[in-house]
């Protein structure tokens, strides 16, 4: 398959890189991850250049990797400096190093040309590194194409059935909603006004039973494959549509998944809050329950894939699918333009 690959993806959380050697998975890429001694994060290709043994197998001695088949050692440019068996090191033993950055509790990995890796184009999640927000976040692996899960959190008018004790209500697969598209980015804005909370915003805002509030879900999509959700409920008649978000609770979803295979991916996400910030059991919980709910999500898409690679079939869509439809086009487009980009030089 392919995949947008001059593009920054997540590779891991920063507490997972640390001074062992770690293996994952990106892009049908095998890349080891690990932090040199003064802390920085190295990104190198996870398979020997001699025998394709797995660098990740081996170990870190200062800041060179030693391979664990026949002690073939490298630098954090993935340059071989020796080779046990001989004196001579091979011109050109080595393995790739990817451009890599630690920036809002991330491990950002760019695979496609070294030459286009500009921090800048790194995607917005600020939030996990402003003072004004906590956070809770995690990792579940996706038995599934990346690109499933991404449609998920853009048509959200499964909450209902998917997820009814935490943020479905009866009535919220018919909220309004307007999509919109400006370039490569797409908005999804949904509000559900005057209705019973969710049990999961009622649980977080402390509304009172049988209170009613406006509830709103500003989905943003950026590619290939991040999504960030403005969400929450506030008492009936806060102006929420214009924006108003400090007279009940807040949160913003944070999601990044980063394709593994063709047939399966991972999924980073974070809870962001600006309520309760002195209370650290907020973000614990909320990093629990979220991937809780999540683990509904993945069944769903893990099912999907199942059914889809039986073979082809007939697909519907409906009309809240404009959004995903349209991130289809996005992203099918990007990896369009970088093939013809790759034929041309």
């Amino acid at each position: 398959m392919s995949y947008v690959r001059n593009a920054w993806y997540v590779a891991a959380w920063d507490h997972e890189v640390t001074r062992s050697l770690k293996r994952r998975i990106v892009l049908d890429e095998p890349v080891l991850l690990f932090r040199q001694d003064d802390g920085a994060p190295v990104a190198l290709e996870d398979r020997c250049c001699h025998r394709q043994a797995p660098l990740s197998m081996g170990k870190l001695v200062g800041n060179i990797v030693h391979c664990p088949y026949h002690g073939l050692q490298y630098d954090t440019s993935g340059k071989v400096v020796k080779v046990p068996s001989q004196d001579m090191v091979p011109k050109g033993a080595k393995v790739r190093s990817y451009p890599v950055v630690e920036k809002n509790h991330w491990i950002w990995i760019w695979l496609g040309d070294a030459a286009r890796a500009d921090p800048a184009l790194i995607e917005d999640f600020h939030w996990m590194n402003d003072p004004a927000w906590r956070f809770g976040g995690n990792y579940l692996h996706v038995e599934a194409n990346y690109l499933l899960l991404v449609e998920n959190l853009l048509d959200t008018t499964h909450l209902p059935f998917l997820h009814p004790d935490t943020l479905g209500t009866d009535s919220f697969a018919r909220s309004e909603f307007e999509v919109k598209r400006e370039g490569d980015r797409i908005t999804v804005a949904r509000y559900l006004m005057n209705d019973l909370p969710a049990p999961f915003h009622k649980q977080m805002g402390g509304f009172p039973d049988g209170m009613k509030v406006d509830r709103w879900q500003i989905t943003h999509y950026g590619p290939p494959s991040f999504v960030k959700l403005d969400v929450g409920s506030a008492p009936v008649g806060t102006a929420v549509r214009q924006g108003e978000r400090g007279k009940g609770v807040n949160m913003w979803n944070l999601n990044a998944i980063t394709p593994e295979t063709e047939k399966s991916a991972h999924y980073f996400f974070a809870q962001a809050y600006n309520f309760k910030l002195d209370e650290p059991w907020v973000g614990q919980m909320l990093a629990k329950q979220i991937r809780d709910i999540f683990l509904e999500d993945m069944a769903m898409v893990k099912a999907q894939q199942q059914n889809m690679d039986l073979g082809p079939s007939p697909v519907q869509n409906l009309g809240q699918d404009k959004a995903w439809v349209a991130m289809r086009q996005i992203v099918d487009r990007l990896i369009r333009d970088e093939g013809g980009q790759a034929r041309a030089a």
